[in-house]
């Protein structure tokens, strides 16, 4: 008598064959997932790179905002500081109208590298 796959036997086979499987993905997923909590803190060096190059960049855009404002005849006379980080300028200082920090604005917003600008420029009392 020839062995059967029908039935009892089958069943048997194929169940042993999806523990196995099932016990060779979930430690395929476990290893992964250990893995994944063991990552150094430390950046990649192409992350450090692009890091300081955003740096770099911040100093020659505040260099930039600094000397627009420094040149730029209407707004000279106003003691204006600009801070960047990673393209975002902060204004801070006071000024006479709306005017003028309507056109500060515009005024850093065309220099090179500017993302995002933050303005607070206050209007003097």
């Amino acid at each position: 008598m020839e062995p059967s796959f029908d039935g009892y036997l089958f069943e048997e086979i194929f169940k042993m064959k999806t523990h196995k499987g099932l016990l060779i993905v979930g430690t395929a997923l476990a290893t992964m997932l250990i893995a994944g909590c063991n990552k150094p803190t430390e950046m990649p060096s192409t992350q450090q790179g692009a890091t300081e190059a955003a740096h770099i960049n911040d100093s020659g855009v505040d260099q930039g905002v600094r000397s627009a404002l420094v040149q730029d005849d209407i707004l000279k006379g106003f003691r204006i500081t600009a801070v960047t980080t990673n393209g975002d300028v902060m204004l801070t200082g006071v000024v006479d109208d709306q005017s003028q920090i309507d056109y500060a604005d515009k005024l850093v917003r065309s220099v090179d590298g500017v993302h995002t600008i933050h303005n607070h420029l206050e209007i003097k009392k």
